[in-house]
């Protein structure tokens, strides 16, 4: 019966679309469509799967729309799983990409078991590894506007004498720094504005991480990593799944 037979499912998935090839058991691949990306569609799309097979596996390659569809996939009972691209095995010379080429390779290689599966995180692990990448991006803009503060000042031959920056006495000696124009004055008074707001912004998330962190599932391989030489309460959680 064709209810016995494991129908595989390749999905070519973009923010507006999803292109769908498929293959019941060894049999020809097919391409069923496009379709968006809406509850709605996707509904639709597991009952037409439904009634072709009992035993469905669903694949589709990692992107920047993350695992939502994955969730609502198992939810609907099937077996998903998300592969990684840059992993997929390739042809020499095959260079022409389209979505339902894609999709048709999706299915060959799921049913030849040649795809390589990425971690899916948790919701929660999902969760926690969006707060930590908000304070690094924080990071990050903080160190910007520090080096922007730094270039604007040279540029106008101001110069610290001091050996150690953003230090206290750095950071002493730039707010106590003034120009005589009032449009410089300005501008300096702004880029020493944004560096505090950046700071105020780190010193937030860094707080709500290290209240996150004790609920977290990983916090006793957090504290095991931060008893490692150079290690620190926030380091190791640049190490969250992804």
């Amino acid at each position: 019966m064709e209810h016995d037979i494991t129908l595989y499912v390749g999905l070519d998935g973009h923010k507006d679309s999803i292109t769908i090839a498929y293959a019941l058991g060894s049999g020809e691949v097919e391409l069923l469509g496009r379709i968006g990306t809406t509850q709605t569609d996707i509904d639709r799309l597991c009952k037409r799967m439904q009634s072709k097979a009992r035993r469905i596996r669903v694949v589709y390659e990692a992107g920047p729309c993350a695992y939502g569809l994955y969730r609502q996939l198992v939810r609907k009972g099937f077996e998903c799983m998300v592969c990684a691209p840059s992993l997929n095995p390739r042809r020499p010379g095959e260079r022409v990409k389209t979505d339902r080429r894609d999709a048709v390779k999706l299915v060959r290689l799921l049913r030849t078991c040649d795809l390589a599966t990425v971690y899916v995180p948790t919701v929660d692990d999902e969760a926690f590894r969006d707060l930590e990448r908000a304070w690094v991006s924080a990071k990050d803009d903080m160190k910007c506007a520090r080096q922007r503060l730094k270039s604007f000042l040279l540029s106008h031959d101001v110069r610290y004498l001091g050996c150690a920056d953003w230090w206290a006495a750095h950071r002493r000696w730039i707010s106590a720094f003034s120009f005589d124009n009032l449009w410089q004055q300005l501008a300096l008074d702004e880029l020493r504005r944004t560096i505090e707001d950046r700071l105020a912004q780190c010193e937030r998330l860094e707080a709500a991480l290290r209240e996150a962190v004790l609920d977290w599932r990983f916090h006793p391989a957090v504290l095991a990593l931060q008893t490692m030489r150079g290690g620190s309460s926030l380091r190791p959680w640049a190490c969250s799944p992804s």
